[in-house]
């Protein structure tokens, strides 16, 4: 009969085993630019520690630990990159050099790091809301959502779906919209969350800003306003995530809106002709 302590020993084991078979290698370069394809809002996040992986953002998995050179990070996993492993440049640079970016920037392409997916909670203190509930977009985030609802209504753990909350901000970088919390009260009969202004108004928002860590020189700049020369003429192999093409409408926001200002514009003028 076997003891309890060989048991016990065989458990133990068999934990660190699947611990093992959790945590994977993969090349990690920097990405200076904060975005979120599904709608996480900057300025209510740590944008220096943002994970960009190449799958699909789900509703469990979005906390992932990264470690390299006897340092560790945790990271939001809000975002999905074209195909390599991302992270901000804060947390690329802290983890090869032991510091901030904006103390001692470094330079560099992909680098092999270990990493896992961890339980959201260890994630709690990149979030700045109450709760440290994830910061959604409720214009834009309502397809990412929704089928958090519904997995969570099928009876399957969906960890978004219990910790969410919506704010009147139309993009990821905080430029449009009220810093206000919607509700969303009578899903799925509702599909569209109330809010104290109009939901989705394109008005500018001054009061929440989202900075960005610059690639390579470790300056801090206003999200969304013009790349220095330093960064624009970094090599793309160097810093295949910095300068991302605009992937989706979130990163289009600005643009966007100047294209639907410009054809109001000349439908006018064209009218009065």
């Amino acid at each position: 009969m076997r003891s309890s302590t060989s048991t016990r020993s065989w458990a133990t084991a068999l934990v660190a085993a699947a611990a093992v078979a959790a945590t994977t290698t993969v090349g990690v370069t920097p990405h200076a630019s904060y975005s979120s394809s599904i709608g996480v809002l900057g300025c209510k996040v740590n944008t220096n520690r943002i994970a960009y992986w190449p799958m699909d953002v789900d509703c469990n998995n979005i906390c992932v630990s990264l470690s390299y050179g006897g340092r560790q990070v945790y990271l939001l996993r809000i975002d999905q990159s074209g195909g390599a492993h991302d992270v901000s440049y804060d947390a690329w640079n802290y983890l090869i050099t032991g510091k901030s970016a904006t103390a001692d920037p470094t330079a560099g392409g992909s680098i092999d790091m270990e990493t896992e997916n961890v339980d959201a909670s260890k994630c709690a203190g990149l979030i700045s809301t109450s709760g440290s509930k994830l910061p959604l977009s409720a214009a834009n985030s309502m397809n990412f959502l929704n089928s958090c609802l519904v997995q969570q209504a099928a009876g399957n753990e969906s960890w978004v779906a219990a910790n969410y909350v919506l704010y009147n901000i139309l993009d990821p970088i905080c430029t449009y919209g009220y810093n206000e919390v919607c509700t969303l009260t009578d899903w799925p009969d509702q599909n569209q969350a109330t809010c104290p202004h109009q939901l989705g108004d394109p008005v500018a928002l001054t009061s929440q800003p989202v900075y960005n860590i610059e690639y390579p020189t470790g300056e801090k700049v206003l999200a969304g306003a013009p790349a220095s020369a330093a960064t624009t003429t970094t090599p793309n192999t160097a810093n295949a995530a910095a300068n991302h093409a605009c992937r989706s409408m979130f990163q289009c926001q600005s643009l966007l809106f100047w294209v639907l200002s410009m054809g109001a514009i000349m439908h006018s003028f064209l009218g009065s002709l």
